[in-house]
């Protein structure tokens, strides 16, 4: 159709000049009004997107509002809880007579008290397990946050066009191949994991304990992977059996201290025997304590390695 043409039509009332750009244009053989309802349609289309976009702008702007003022809310709540808690504090330096009452107490009854040469193991594990068992559940939940951040599966390829078995298998160098670190590896790491294990079940009548002993562990599989290949670790250590063996450490040190603190915030005996004090046995709870503690280190600095390196734990 010519200029002209197009002119003459306009000036007649038959021409729209937008008709062109319309997902919907009139045709030979469609009716004239068919033709303007599905224009119509598609205009009220768009009006609903745009008010629905002018809606949910509106939302995100009042709950970015919301969101600052009960930000700063609790900000200040809790600023003022811990300057009342400070307030009422006693006095911090060698002019308070009761500054050095629980250090006189580790000191003085914490073997009897335990049943742990190492006063250290015996304050950690007996005194402040709860702060224990915080500690360890912040290892694991780092996990899990890594996991989240860094695994590579079929659900999270970073682009369409990424082929997951290619992208595992290319990820990362399987030094597992080298000759001189597979022949190093064969001589080291047992004896790393001998001392880890020393270090782990010594903890409470030596220097040592969960967190050491579990960080020479986890420190001798990493260097098993790099000797042998991430492929035998996974034979051992799926990315499942390392989250029940997780879980169930935590379990059991959870499970573990609340008994003896409820037992012991209502005054019943625990008849949990400490044992002879500088033996293996000895010190109650503090060595299954220490086994668990040490479990879950193991398992966290293996699967931070593991992700590090080719974004997976191990074999579902």
């Amino acid at each position: 159709m010519s200029i002209r043409e197009r002119l003459d039509r306009y000036l007649a009332g038959d021409f729209e000049g937008m008709a062109e750009f319309l997902d919907t244009q009139e045709s030979p053989d469609t009716p004239r009004e068919k033709v303007k309802n599905e224009r119509k349609l598609l205009t009220e289309k768009l009006a609903e997107s745009r008010q629905g976009q002018a809606v949910i702008s509106a939302e995100k702007t009042v709950f970015t509002r919301l969101y600052r003022v009960v930000s700063v809310t609790c900000c200040i709540v809790l600023t003022l809880v811990m300057l009342y808690c400070i307030a009422h504090l006693p006095r911090y330096g060698y002019d308070n007579p009761r500054a050095d009452e629980v250090v006189r107490r580790y000191v003085e009854d914490g073997l009897a008290e335990t049943g742990a040469v190492n006063i250290v193991a015996g304050m950690i594990l007996d005194y402040r397990a709860f702060d224990t068992l915080g500690e360890s559940h912040v290892l694991f939940t780092a996990l899990l946050c890594v996991t989240i951040l860094l695994r590579i599966d079929t659900k999270n390829m970073r682009r369409e066009f990424e082929d997951y078995y290619t992208v595992r298998r290319d990820h990362y160098y399987d030094t597992g191949r080298d000759a001189i670190l597979r022949t190093i590896g064969l001589v080291v790491v047992p004896c790393i994991f001998v001392y880890g294990i020393y270090i782990l079940l010594n903890g409470q009548v030596s220097p040592g304990g969960g967190f050491s002993g579990g960080a020479v562990m986890g420190a001798g599989l990493i260097i098993w992977s790099q000797a042998r290949g991430f492929s035998h670790v996974d034979r051992l250590l799926t990315a499942r059996r390392l989250n029940i063996l997780t879980f169930a450490a935590l379990a059991f040190y959870s499970l573990s201290k609340c008994y003896v603190f409820f037992m012991g915030a209502n005054g019943f005996p625990n008849h949990i025997p400490k044992g002879i004090p500088g033996a293996i046995l000895s010190g109650g709870l503090i060595l299954p304590l220490d086994i668990a503690v040490g479990l879950v280190v193991t398992c966290t600095m293996y699967g931070f390695y593991s992700l590090f390196r080719r974004g997976a734990v191990g074999n579902a």
